[in-house]
């Protein structure tokens, strides 16, 4: 075990991207800090690096440690991922008794179990952070050793001990936070129409793209549309959209990608007067930051347990409207886009609203209170 006079902290949870990017815009505040000689280190603890060029970019050291998924349905694997996470806990108490980091801060999700567990063993601080207004298993289990829980939404106030709780909402990247001067030219865009942008989601959506496609005819006479397909969906999108767009002299105004840079989500946001999107808590957050109007389809709650709970928690607030996928058609798709974009009164109330509810703050917030925890620490 070393120590040194400066502080090293640990980051853990993955699996996907509304996990792995907040820990990335935390990294991006506490490098700053860094820079200042007050860090010297930090760390992200995962099965997999997820997205090894975002770690080192942000100078952070990537850990291997073994974890178990927990799955809802039945698998073989459920009778053997126990043990892969007992054996995550021991080499997770090796690595952070060699580290001995000053805090570790979780983002919930299986990934996240053995290093919390090992962390309190180890009488290491520890503050957890849930992104979705319905608290996973993880980050229940984790609230009871955590120091402090950042919630994003009021919502998930009731699963925790409200001594420790605070709202914080989300971390967003510093790519994402100031809005591009001139997004449509970036994007090789038409600026003499709206832009509507469909976020599928990191895995994209099947049925999502579906609808889009359905609905080309409809909405390319008024609008540019950048579409996030999904990787495995990209070349099926394409090729289809193609054949469906009778008006040649529209193919251009349709961007479809599997899965967009930092930067082309920054354009978009950017340039975006609707966005169509499932209900991520990384892409609400998101969305609202940008203060856009936006209908929300969640992911079916037999699938996920919490899209269908954040996107009516959302809504709630006067920001997005709701379409559920067992009874939506590209029809009731165009003509709620259509309701909302030629009502004034009704998008400016919603641009409003999602402007209210974002917290432009939480990276700032979090990275703070980490060094507060992490400062204490002996």
């Amino acid at each position: 075990m070393e120590r040194s006079g400066k502080q090293r902290i640990v980051l853990v949870g993955g699996g996907t991207g509304g996990h792995f990017y907040p820990l990335i815009a935390v990294a991006e505040r506490l490098n700053a800090v860094k820079q200042a000689g007050v860090i010297s280190s930090l760390y992200y603890f995962g099965p997999e690096p997820y997205n090894p060029a975002a770690l080192a970019a942000n100078n952070i050291t990537f850990v291997r440690i073994p974890a178990g998924k927990h799955r809802k349905y039945f698998s073989l694997l459920n009778f053997l991922d126990p043990f892969k996470t007992f054996y995550g806990l021991f080499v997770a108490i090796f690595k952070l008794y060699s580290i001995y980091p000053d805090v570790v801060f979780s983002k919930g999700s299986f990934t996240s179990v053995p290093v919390v567990l090992a962390a309190w063993l180890l009488r290491i601080p520890i503050m957890i952070h849930e992104s979705d207004s319905k608290a996973g298993s993880a980050n229940k289990l984790a609230a009871n050793f955590a120091r402090y829980i950042g919630i994003a939404y009021d919502e998930a106030a009731q699963f925790f001990p409200k001594e420790k709780i605070a709202l914080v909402g989300i971390p967003l990247r510093q790519s994402l936070m100031t809005p591009h001067p001139d997004p449509l030219q970036a994007l090789n865009l038409p600026a003499d129409r709206p832009l509507l942008f469909v976020i599928g989601g990191s895995l994209g959506s099947v049925r999502i793209n579906n609808l889009i496609l359905e609905s080309l005819d409809e909405l390319l006479p008024y609008f540019s549309i950048v579409h996030q397909t999904g990787l495995d969906n990209e070349a099926y999108v394409r090729s289809t959209a193609a054949e469906l767009i009778r008006d040649t002299a529209l193919l251009g105004n349709y961007f479809a990608k599997g899965s967009l840079t930092g930067e082309e989500m920054h354009l978009a946001l950017s340039g975006a007067s609707f966005v169509v999107s499932r209900a991520g808590s990384g892409s609400i957050f998101e969305i609202a930051h940008y203060g856009k109007p936006s209908i929300i389809i969640p992911i079916p709650e037999e699938i996920s347990h919490d899209q269908r709970t954040n996107a009516y928690a959302y809504a709630r607030t006067g920001a997005a409207s709701v379409l559920e996928e067992k009874n939506l058609t590209d029809g009731l798709l165009v003509a709620e886009i259509t309701r909302i974009m030629t009502d004034p009164a009704i998008y400016e109330r919603m641009s409003s609203a999602a402007k209210n509810f974002a917290r432009h703050d939480a990276a700032d917030v979090i990275a703070h209170t980490l060094l507060e925890i992490a400062s204490e620490h002996v």
